[in-house]
């Protein structure tokens, strides 16, 4: 029998159920095995890995693996440029666009009122979800581990948490993104961005109040729903702070 081991580092060690976290883990090889493959019989989605690194050498997921081989898999590198020496992945794992999952609607709301590239729709099936991500470069956003394992899915993770709240920290901190946020930007509704529009052209469709004591208005081009700073502002303001409490990236 011919072996390999697989060493999994961080937070890559969360799906190794049953299995030493801290030792290299020893497969069988039944030959022809890519590491796509044999990562993912041991329940990590690819996506979730950002740097493969065979006896040293960085290679990408085809790799067929030899006998005694002793591979490195990390996950992503949230504050350090690994693009000029990982091959896993053509472009940069990091990009602040999402497809959400119909399960995951709270969290897709959220982001948006962030201000974060968010498509969501409570009907996405599974393969829409896999063709979206693929054909726009999009990170799925899931708690289901057997979508993340479609080949055709390169930019996915798998949310741990259950609680909306924690779950947009749980992204923010995974993605480094607490300083691209930019609450107000999107539509809560459809996802577009919106845009400053005049008063004057939109009058016929404020109520009267609204006429009389707002002044400045956004517009979702998509959907034309309209936006101002009313009474419920500082009530989504004190949302926002309370969604990027302790989002910010945990130092070791």
């Amino acid at each position: 029998m011919e072996y390999a081991y697989l060493r999994f580092y961080s937070e890559l060690q969360d799906f190794l159920s049953g299995i030493n976290r801290q030792d290299p883990i020893r497969v069988n090889l039944a030959g022809h095995e890519t590491i796509k493959h044999i990562i993912e019989a041991l329940g990590v989605p690819h996506t979730e890995v950002d740097l493969l690194l065979v006896d040293g050498k960085s290679v990408d997921f085809d790799y067929i693996v030899r006998e005694g081989e002793y591979i490195s898999i990390y996950p992503m590198f949230e504050s350090l440029d690994i693009q000029p020496v990982s091959k896993v992945r053509q472009k940069p794992l990091r990009i602040p666009r999402f497809v959400i999952d119909t399960h995951l609607g709270k969290l897709a709301g959220y982001l948006r009122l962030l201000g974060f590239d968010s498509l969501y729709k409570n009907d996405y099936e599974d393969d829409d979800l896999a063709n979206i991500s693929a054909s726009e470069d999009r990170i799925l956003l899931t708690r289901d581990r057997g979508l993340l394992k479609r080949k055709i899915v390169t930019r996915g993770y798998l949310v741990r948490a259950d609680d909306p709240r924690e779950q947009v920290r749980e992204v923010i901190r995974r993605f480094d993104l607490s300083q691209l946020t930019e609450p107000y930007s999107r539509c809560s509704l459809c996802n577009g961005l919106l845009i400053p529009i005049k008063k004057k052209l939109i009058l016929d469709e404020l109520e009267p109040l609204t006429k009389k004591y707002f002044k400045r208005f956004k517009k979702c081009p998509s959907c034309q729903q309209v936006y101002w700073k009313g009474s419920h502002f500082d009530r989504m303001d004190l949302l926002i702070q309370s969604l990027l409490l302790n989002s910010s990236k945990k130092q070791d």
